[in-house]
């Protein structure tokens, strides 16, 4: 039986290659992120083990508190401790410097790279320079203020060398630097896409606000002290913001959020690759399907001959097999392309990649291609089934059909039972409270693919007259092959609503991804429009999610015509053990911000002083807070605010630019390390216009991060950033709409296989080619438009749940009815495209072979 199923796979070359396919794009995706993201992580590990190569132990500053987001930077320590470590028995040696961000400009006084590309190190030029991991290529190390050294890949891209002159930025406005040197971080020219600016530390010092203190200091230990010995001497040093680990604990340490990058990026990529497979299962299993009901006749000759019902399991479940493996070596091949493709991406937006040889372990290859061969092998499970229950009769008796399965009848019973457990799971991970994060997104997942298989088992109940309603248009105008195609997408529902179901899948979650994304929109145009009652808005850019210095304000407020500026800062701290976020703001902020009070009035930012705070509506409802109501909040610098409450606003949830709890800005200065702008909101003299933006723009010129936006500007570059994570998820989606493509084409090749004599009798009758070509296009688009149909519908209900899940936080229910229009279009396409090859193959029949097929 073996030879049987490799035989009957060969002799069936193009229907294996169509289906295997369908595994190898989506193994394609899980092999290509596997070796992408193992080459990441240990090129980066590498890179922090060098960098304390010579250290034995390694004091850094740390936050106070822990928290989940953002406003949690860690305050620099005294010079102090340096002095302090420098004198302690068994150090041999030891390096103080400060570590921050700062970029250089371009000959167009352009910051070069993005946010959070750029490492700015301050060290002693003077001291030792045994434990600096930085290594002089060229030059001498900067001393001075006016002196910068630059990593040498940097410097080669911008065709700068030492003596020339250059303008670097960190907190501050740009100055102007002369370049002392060239390094490099150990061996490497570059870290990835990091630019290393160098400085003095004195400079450094000055130039983040960091006055007698710093940031890091490395040590080394006498020989016969061992880590823990040391570590030991210097702990009772330190500060409740400042730690000491060895140097291999802290390398972990500094690997950690790269590796969580990394692993976001890898379980990202290999949800759609999963997809990919899932919509692929249902490809598999309906080719599979087909193909033993076209070889019942073989099949039961099989059984006649002698071969038991496990034996013909086998065969099939054998030829499943084999398709799966060949599928996920060849996507398993694919996957390296795919890696070397991404890196090169990486690399053509200044990201280079140290020691770049690509990583491939035998966890990749065993994963890609067992996942591939074992969704394969499921697949082949009912199809093969159904082979089981051909009988050996049915090789001699004309016209035999497949028997139906014993549990048949309660098909629409299963189907449901299947939709109510996938809306409970579904439900349940929207909806519960005090669920952990994994468990909530099992449930979601979990919920999401049995919906799409309790839809998959009641489509064909809704096929035909789907195909009826999708399939006029051809009938009204395609004539007789336009009729005949709308027929035969009827004919069989069930052979229909297996095709439809894997078109389904794709565009279900493009239409949920885009209505959501709608609703993002729509509810933060609005929010702008209500609240938004400023002339400009001053940020890093559409594109940057960090703050803008509050240098930057200072500034701006010096431009011609400016009447007032608003400066609001973001952090998170802690209240009875839980993370809150605080704001800090000034006493403008009623003049550009509209805001509802349920206790206070536009007055109350102005009357914080030093102790009083404002809360949002909700957190204080949550909490039982009222006006008068006492605070203690404890900072990520370790610092406590004792607060008390003067007023509460009334603004709907999540739409608010304030915090939790909110605090002047001199509050807030004094208990956080970070006193960058989330938001800078001015108001000029008049209306905005071409004059007023111009004067901003040049009292900005020294910040070349800063962006200045009129409301509208705002609103709509913030909405527009929307469009660019949906376009990347529409484009991974994709993949998963390509593999039910190859089901589409699966599906008509075996069915004009199918009705070969059926064909021939048309064309005997006087149908041409061409028109034969236009039926088999016409019925694939009418399947096409099915699964569209359906993955629409199950979108949209899909997001109602969701939106009416984070209505709370302010999002609105918003169709895209362009965007879904397009979506139709795009079906329409995919159904002309699948048809090419099946209806090429038709209409090439001849017509006296057709008649005498059997």
């Amino acid at each position: 039986m073996i030879k049987v199923a490799l035989k009957g796979l060969l002799g069936r070359k193009l229907r294996a290659t169509l289906t295997a396919f369908a595994i190898v794009l989506g193994v394609a995706m899980i092999s290509g992120t596997f070796i992408l993201t193992d080459t990441l992580s240990q090129s980066f590990n590498g890179i922090y083990s060098d960098s304390y190569k010579a250290t034995d132990a390694v004091i850094s500053s740390k936050v106070a508190t822990k928290s989940g987001g953002g406003g949690t930077a860690a305050p620099a320590f005294s010079t102090s401790v340096l002095r302090k470590v420098e004198n302690l028995p068994g150090v041999k040696s030891a390096q103080g410097s400060i570590e921050d961000e700062a970029r250089i400009v371009n000959a167009n006084s352009r910051a070069v790279g993005k946010e959070g590309e750029g490492l700015a190190i301050g060290i002693d030029p003077h001291g030792d320079q045994s434990l600096n991991p930085l290594q002089l290529a060229d030059g001498a190390w900067p001393s001075g203020d006016h002196q910068i050294a630059l990593d040498k890949s940097t410097a080669t891209k911008q065709r700068l060398a030492v003596g020339d002159t250059v303008g670097a930025f960190g907190s501050g406005p740009v100055a102007k630097y002369q370049i002392s040197g060239l390094v490099r971080f150990g061996k490497q020219s570059s870290i990835g896409s990091m630019s290393i600016l160098v400085f003095d530390l004195a400079t450094a010092q000055v130039m983040f606000d960091k006055r007698g203190k710093l940031d890091t200091i490395r040590v080394s230990a006498e020989d016969g002290v061992s880590d823990t010995q040391l570590i030991k001497q210097i702990r009772p040093l330190l500060s409740e913001t400042t730690q000491v680990k060895t140097a291999a604990a802290q390398a972990t340490a500094d690997s950690k959020e790269t590796q969580e990058g990394v692993s976001f990026i890898k379980y990202f990529l290999l949800g759609f690759g999963g997809l990919a497979l899932f919509v692929g299962a249902f490809v598999i299993a309906n080719t599979l399907a087909i193909t033993v009901a076209q070889r019942m006749r073989e099949l039961a000759t099989l059984r006649t001959l002698g071969a038991s019902r496990r034996q013909v399991l086998a065969s099939v479940m054998l030829e499943s097999v084999a398709i799966g493996v060949i599928g996920s070596v060849i996507g398993l091949f694919l996957g390296l392309g795919i890696a070397v493709g991404l890196i090169a991406l990486l690399a053509s937006t200044g990201m280079d990649m140290p020691g770049s040889h690509l990583v491939l372990t035998p966890r990749t290859i065993g994963v890609s291609i067992g996942t591939g061969t074992l969704i394969a092998l499921l697949a082949s499970l009912r199809p093969a089934s159904r082979a089981t229950r051909v009988e050996p009769i049915a090789a001699v008796r004309e016209g035999a059909v497949m028997p139906a399965s014993r549990f048949a009848r309660y098909a629409p019973a299963v189907s449901a039972i299947v939709g109510a457990v996938s809306l409970g799971l579904f439900s349940y991970g929207l909806f519960a409270s005090g669920v952990e994060v994994k468990q909530r997104i099992a449930m979601l997942v979990a919920g999401v693919l049995l919906m799409f298989v309790g839809v998959a088992m009641i489509a064909s109940r809704v096929v035909r007259p789907l195909a009826y309603l999708l399939g006029a248009p051809s009938a009204r105008f395609g004539g007789a092959s336009g009729k005949l195609a709308r027929l035969n997408a009827a004919r069989n529902p069930s052979r229909t609503a297996s095709t439809a179901a894997a078109v389904m899948i794709g565009l279900a979650l493009i239409t949920f991804v885009a209505v959501i994304g709608e609703g993002f929109k729509t509810s933060f145009s609005s929010n702008v429009d209500t609240q938004f009652i400023a002339d400009y808005s001053l940020s890093s850019g559409a594109n940057s999610q960090d703050p803008l210095t509050s240098k930057a304000a200072k500034a701006a407020s010096n431009a011609p015509g400016v009447e007032a500026v608003s400066e609001i800062r973001a952090g998170e701290a802690k209240l009875g053990g839980k993370t809150v976020l605080i704001t800090g703001v000034d006493a403008n902020v009623s003049k550009v911000i509209n805001t509802k009070w349920a206790s206070g009035s536009k007055s109350t930012p102005a009357q914080l002083g030093s102790d009083g705070a404002f809360l949002d509506k909700f957190y204080a409802e949550d909490h039982a807070l009222t006006v008068g109501s006492p605070l203690t909040v404890k900072t990520s610098a370790g610092k406590s605010l004792h607060l008390h409450v003067i007023g509460i606003t009334d603004v709907p949830k999540r739409a608010s630019p304030f915090g939790d709890i909110s605090v002047s800005t001199a509050t807030f200065d004094s208990a956080f390390a970070d006193h960058r702008n989330d938001l800078t909101l001015l108001n000029v003299r008049g209306e905005p216009n071409a004059a007023s933006t111009a004067r901003i723009e040049k009292s900005l010129a020294a910040f070349p991060t800063a962006v200045v936006e009129t409301r509208d500007e705002f609103k709509n570059s913030r909405t527009g950033q929307v469009d660019k994570p949906l376009k990347m998820l529409y484009a991974l989606l994709g993949l998963s709409v390509i593999v039910s493509l190859f089901g589409v084409i699966n599906t008509l090749v075996l069915s004009v296989f199918e009705r070969t004599r059926e064909i021939g009798m048309l064309r005997a009758v006087g149908m041409t080619p061409r028109q034969v070509r236009r039926m088999i296009r016409q019925e694939s688009i009418v399947t096409a438009l099915i699964g569209a149909t359906l993955g629409i519908v199950v979108g949209l209900f899909l997001a109602i749940l969701t939106t009416a899940a984070i209505s709370q936080y302010g999002i609105q229910f918003a169709v895209p009815y362009g965007t879904l229009i397009v979506f139709l279009g795009v079906a329409v396409a995919a159904g002309m495209l699948a048809a090419i090859l099946p209806a090429r193959r038709a209409s090439r029949l001849n017509v006296l072979s057709a008649l005498q097929y059997e």
